[in-house]
């Protein structure tokens, strides 16, 4: 945002990756008049080439007298020459450090500082800790809701789920409507000893996504079928009976995924929980008991679960349901 006199003069943000950053994009829209205006930006603009001309040479070229950073990038590549650039041309550059700021690049920064992506943990269950009244029922939070989860999809580089949820439930997992990116969308499957059937939906080609990600555990001869309908990825020793969970995101970053959105099953988010992997936890809540023996509980297994490392950042109605959002309490 460029602001001068109390005005402000234009807006812009980042789109997409390859095309014109937020800076470069408001100056532009700014003109002439960015002369002796402040630039605000909730990220330190770049000093490098790369897809598009470093943001600093944008500033300096409008004229502009100050800089108002909301929080330092993280990427080597950046961190600290870009507020250096400008203040060796003149220009005021006051760091904020502000908390939203940092909430905005939250992902990017895990998946800059980390070997894994940044991961969300999408979870719904009942008012009793379940998520279904028996395993491979139907639908337990409402439409406002899914289509929160719809558009929750389209912030991640890709969705991932138990080879139980996909034989039990045969989720699509696609973006409804369809959402333009530049890298295609990726569907994942964890697939520990046993294979999912080659029929399920989420090995139906679309539009816009790559061939759905098995990582796969166990030996190979048990997933030769699947080598024809999904991208099958042996993680770990080939006679392990489990897929490591760390592993498995570690393998995804080093296939350019730098956000995952794991929406279950149980035994899925509480592996995930357990290897403290997780950066951000959807918890859905529905306003329905279902207190049955065969009612199946929101997470299987999970050890290790500190309750003093979360903190609810958001609360919100979603229809009938009830949203939180959690984030691990800084230095926990």
């Amino acid at each position: 945002m460029v602001v001068k006199d109390g005005h402000t003069l234009a807006e812009a943000f980042h789109r997409k990756r390859g095309e014109t950053h937020a800076e470069s994009e408001a100056l532009r829209l700014a003109g002439k008049g960015a002369a002796g205006a402040t630039l605000y930006v909730s990220l330190e603009p770049c000093d490098h080439t790369g897809l598009t001309p470093p943001c600093t040479r944008a500033a300096v070229e409008a004229g502009i007298a100050r800089v108002v950073v909301g929080v330092a990038d993280p990427n080597p590549r950046t961190n600290g020459a870009g507020i250096h650039r400008l203040r060796e041309a003149g220009i005021r550059v006051d760091i904020v450090n502000d908390d939203r700021a940092k909430q905005l690049i939250a992902a990017f920064a895990v998946s800059i500082a980390l070997d894994r992506p940044f991961v969300t943990l999408k979870m719904a269950a009942s008012l009793d800790g379940c998520v279904a009244p028996r395993p491979g029922s139907s639908w337990l939070t409402g439409e406002t809701s899914r289509g929160f989860v719809r558009r929750l999809r389209t912030e991640h580089d890709a969705v991932m789920v138990g080879g139980g949820t996909v034989s039990v439930d045969d989720p699509s997992l696609t973006v409804r409507p369809p959402h333009a990116r530049r890298v295609p969308y990726v569907r994942a499957c964890i697939c520990d000893g046993r294979p999912v059937a080659t029929d399920r939906r989420i090995f139906s080609p679309a539009k816009g996504y790559a061939t759905t990600m098995v990582l796969a555990a166990g030996q190979r001869r048990h997933f030769g079928q699947l080598d024809a309908v999904a991208n099958v990825i042996y993680v770990g020793e080939e006679t392990a009976a489990a897929v490591d969970v760390r592993a498995a995101l570690v393998t995804m970053k080093e296939r350019g995924i730098s956000s995952v959105l794991c929406e279950g099953g149980p035994r899925l988010a509480a592996r995930l929980l357990s290897a403290d992997v997780v950066d951000r936890v959807e918890w859905l809540v529905a306003p329905v008991f279902f207190g049955t023996a065969e009612a199946v509980r929101s997470l299987d297994g999970a050890r290790g679960l500190d309750r003093q490392r979360w903190q609810i950042v958001a609360q919100e109605r979603l229809g009938e349901d009830l949203r939180l959002s959690l984030r691990p309490v800084p230095g926990a």
